[in-house]
């Protein structure tokens, strides 16, 4: 049976967000005197969401208040600078035109208003039936929440439902909930992360094939 739902991650799936990812925790970090970091470095922290990624970077040590203003610098500013130098990966745009008969969901663990946000810029939403951000299920990936979420919504079994992503969140997520998982090895994770996914590939053009035979 074809699969009839696609759920597709986005950052380091879809967009390149890891530069204005970086500048952004930049900015809200060296306010407080926190040392600047790399775009090498963010991707190696990015994909729990914000509030994990501050975490992460600060340290519990810091303080939920000072935690709670990090992340707030870092949200005012990266909403003002979504985009800046943000780009949807190769093959990405044309891949998405030709499954326009099969539905698609996007599962980010950014917020939701920050995710629609971006598509909308970057003219990836109208490929989109429903977007799912960290904030719009109770728990976020690697939890399979937001994958049965997407199920429920659409209407679709584990059975006909896909998912694709570049970290270990996605294919955990998606393990858990059931469905086949495809892993992009061009992302934010390095291969050995991926190692769990039913299937990888190296370009997004890649995964056409795959749906051919799942």
């Amino acid at each position: 049976m074809k699969p009839r739902l696609l759920i597709c991650d986005l950052d380091g799936t879809l967009v390149d967000t890891s530069r204005d990812i970086t500048n952004a925790r930049n900015h809200a970090l060296q306010f407080y005197g926190y040392p600047t970091l790399t775009v090498e470095k963010t991707v190696q922290v990015v994909g729990e969401g914000i509030t994990r990624l501050i975490q992460k970077l600060i340290g519990d040590k810091a303080g939920t208040e000072r935690q709670d203003e990090v992340k707030q610098r870092f949200l005012d500013f990266y909403e003002q600078h979504l985009t800046d130098f943000s780009t949807v990966y190769p093959s990405v745009t044309d891949t998405l035109e030709k499954i326009a008969d099969l539905q698609k969901v996007v599962i980010s663990n950014k917020r939701e208003n920050l995710s629609i946000e971006l598509l909308r810029r970057l003219d990836l939403l109208k490929y989109f039936v429903l977007v799912i951000g960290s904030d719009t299920t109770p728990e976020r990936k690697p939890s399979p929440l937001p994958v049965l979420y997407a199920m429920k919504n659409i209407g679709t079994k584990p059975r006909e439902t896909v998912i694709v992503g570049d970290s270990n969140y996605d294919i955990e997520a998606g393990k858990k909930a059931g469905i086949c998982t495809i892993a992009v090895t061009y992302g934010y994770r390095e291969k050995h992360y991926l190692n769990d996914a039913d299937y990888r590939v190296d370009t997004f053009r890649d995964i056409l094939d795959l749906l051919d035979i799942i």
